[in-house]
């Protein structure tokens, strides 16, 4: 008997998140990771975000959600905002846990992930590079387009409503 796959998603929340608000919604994270799960065979979905003292509600509600959070520290900007750049990380823990998936879903638009991609790609560890917003991404990822899907036709599905839990 077959075991089933294992799949892990990898999720750069800045980019995600951004990219989504641009497209002139917000994301349901609950019903992202539900989505991932059910259309993807996502076991684990690491999010990888920035640490902000003040967002400790989010962070619990993402974690009974279902994700495993991966925090950056923050450094904050002259303008008062919050800087915490994930990429490292993500690529960092894409590789620690390497032996334990099957395929790799990466959620960026983000090209500093190319050889990320290119490597997992080359590997036959890549399930797909999912964009959040198709007319907003690195010119890096053309090459990948085999393995792209878009998030812009998820917004029916996806799209957080007030009163709905997050």
């Amino acid at each position: 008997m077959k075991k089933p796959q294992s799949n892990y998603a990898f999720i750069d929340s800045q980019n995600l998140n951004l990219s989504i608000r641009d497209q002139g919604w917000v994301l349901d994270f609950r019903k992202f990771r539900q989505y991932l799960h059910g259309k993807y065979g996502a076991t684990k979905a690491f999010l990888f975000i920035g640490y902000v003292y003040e967002n400790q509600g989010l962070y619990t509600n993402l974690q009974k959600a279902g994700y495993i959070l991966v925090f950056k520290p923050t450094l904050k900007l002259p303008s008062g905002k919050a800087k915490g750049n994930v990429d490292a990380e993500l690529v960092l823990h894409a590789m620690i846990e390497y032996q334990n998936y099957d395929k790799a879903l990466i959620v960026t638009g983000d090209g500093d992930f190319y050889c990320l991609l290119d490597y997992l790609a080359k590997n036959d560890k890549l399930l797909k590079l999912m964009i959040p917003n198709k007319n907003s991404f690195s010119s890096l990822f053309r090459k990948m387009m085999p393995h792209i899907v878009f998030m812009n036709n998820l917004r029916s599905r996806l799209e957080y409503h007030k009163g709905s839990e997050q």
